[in-house]
């Protein structure tokens, strides 16, 4: 699939601005700061509602103005796409397909698919969990687009049940009108958290092969790359993203989604004491995450620094090698967008990622200097300046 136009109104630094885009390869060029990457990260938006660089959408509003606007129109094989996003920090989010009355902004969740590398992408392998928990949740709602709709339900019920176990805390008594309130949020939480840990595991199954297929490509291939989830249901998981020694993850996998909710049942009364001291919940996929490995070692302070950029850079390949098997119809696969990730890396690891990109449909890339950019990705310069773009040259 590709964009064939975008246009951005009151989106971070651009008053407006329309743009025609090809398939194929199109570098957006210039010097740091002047909205390089505002253009590709409003396309990422599209896609996930959500930015790579910041957690909330009110930053993505241009300072003097009161709403962005995001549109584009989206081709996939035959099928083409008008989609529009209106942006209202403080309020609901609203959309449109094809120019017809507003929607839910999820609702245009899959129409769109892209993946996307930046630089920050590095907190992947060694930053907190929650870097990978997300990686994990934008991936699960990629494949099935109504998990968006399991992920935003578990943050409420969680939500709704930390403020009760706080509730508790600060009161200094855990009364029966508490245990029975809690009971109930227990209930819900455990059939919303069974629902997410089962399309993460899912997820991470058939990731599995694909993230080490793009390690070996972009590597010399001596080390295995792989990733594990690691659950609270299976103890408490530390920083490292490491469970109690002898857990198994893999015998979540085999469970069904009900069992897994009779497993968070049980976690939950055998911690409650523990989570009324504290008042905030211990278990659940809000606690969970992924732990990389190299070869036999944790790659989390123990990869090297191309290492790590190696593995980072597998884990969103190996996204897009899913995403394109999953749907294998031609003119199907996702857009490559790669943020200002050339200038961070050797001439091997350029090389070997130009060739692995450059048959996709349609590949996005930032550059603050031409000359970063691989001789085989040169493809449409597009010259960038503060506000706009001068022109395009092909």
């Amino acid at each position: 699939m590709y964009v064939d136009y975008l246009s951005l109104t009151g989106f971070r630094s651009y008053k407006q601005l329309d743009l025609s885009l090809n398939p194929g390869v199109s570098v957006f060029v210039g010097p740091n700061g002047t909205g390089k990457t505002n253009i590709v990260e409003s396309i990422g938006y599209l896609a996930s509602l959500s930015s790579h660089r910041v957690s909330s959408d009110a930053p993505l509003v241009a300072f003097d103005a009161e709403q962005a606007l995001v549109r584009a129109r989206v081709l996939r094989g035959s099928q083409a796409t008008a989609l529009e996003v209106e942006i209202n920090p403080g309020r609901a989010n609203r959309a449109r397909i094809n120019r017809a009355n507003p929607v839910r902004a999820r609702d245009i969740l899959g129409i769109c698919r892209t993946v996307l590398f930046a630089p920050e992408d590095l907190a992947l392998v060694k930053g907190d969990p929650s870097a990978r928990r997300r990686f994990l949740d934008d991936l699960i709602v990629s494949l099935v687009p109504r998990h968006a709709a399991t992920r935003a339900d578990y943050e409420r019920v969680l939500k709704q049940r930390n403020a009760l176990l706080k509730s508790a805390r600060i009161s200094g008594r855990f009364t029966s009108a508490h245990e029975a309130t809690l009971e109930v949020w227990d209930h819900h939480m455990a059939e919303a958290g069974a629902q997410l840990v089962s399309a993460r595991l899912h997820a991470l199954d058939l990731l599995s092969p694909h993230l080490q297929g793009a390690y070996q490509d972009l590597t010399d291939g001596s080390k295995e790359a792989r990733g594990t989830y690691r659950s609270t249901l299976l103890g408490e998981v530390d920083d490292d993203g490491a469970s109690p020694s002898g857990a198994d993850p893999a015998e979540l996998l085999a469970l069904s989604q009900e069992e897994l909710r009779e497993r968070f049942l049980q976690a939950f009364a055998a911690n409650r004491k523990r989570e009324i001291d504290r008042g905030v919940s211990l278990v659940g996929p809000h606690r969970d995450d992924v732990e990389l490995v190299l070869g036999q070692a944790p790659a989390k302070g123990y990869a090297s620094h191309g290492e790590t950029w190696s593995l980072a850079l597998a884990m969103r390949l190996g996204s897009y090698y899913l995403l394109r098997d999953d749907d294998p119809t031609p003119g199907s696969g996702p857009i490559l967008i790669l943020d200002d990730v050339f200038a961070e890396l050797d001439a091997g690891r350029r090389g070997r990622l130009a060739s692995i990109v450059a048959g996709a449909e349609q590949v996005l890339v930032t550059a603050a200097v031409a000359e970063d950019i691989p001789e085989s990705l040169a493809g449409d310069q597009i010259p960038v300046i503060p506000g706009g773009i001068r022109a395009a040259a092909g």
